[in-house]
């Protein structure tokens, strides 16, 4: 039997404002802030269409932040890709991020192709070349 990947958890200081930040770098609103500030979801616009229409393993997962009390202190183990559309550069991509609080990361990677950042609670992430 398979499993439903359902989500990807990001332990956060600020959950909110860490979710709110993730939701505007992939265009994708909250759906779900707990009253306690304790969790917060975000998931891609056109998820709460395909509920029903698509097979369950076929639905698109979220990203949900929970609080922890700690600050990041080793490298994430696990990281999520990023990359622009064919139209648009990676530069003015990581651009983009870096004026909204992302910064540039040094994780050892020699001279490739694509571009380390941290998301403004440290996290890694990565911005590849332009694709679809």
């Amino acid at each position: 039997m398979a499993l439903r990947w359902y989500s990807i958890v990001i332990d956060s200081r600020d959950t909110e404002a860490l979710a709110r930040w993730w939701g505007e770098t992939l265009g994708w609103p909250l759906v779900y802030l707990s009253d306690e500030g304790d969790e917060a979801v975000i998931a891609p616009p056109f998820a709460d269409d395909l509920a029903g229409t698509v097979p369950r393993e076929q639905q698109p997962q979220g990203l949900v932040f929970v609080p922890v009390p700690e600050d990041k202190t080793v490298k994430n183990r696990l990281h999520i890709d990023l990359a622009p559309a064919p139209d648009e550069s990676l530069q003015d991509a990581v651009d983009g991020l870096v004026a909204r609080g992302a910064a540039l990361a040094d994780i050892g990677q020699q001279e490739v192709p694509w571009v380390v950042l941290t998301d403004p609670e440290g996290n890694e992430f990565c911005v590849l070349t332009p694709r679809e």
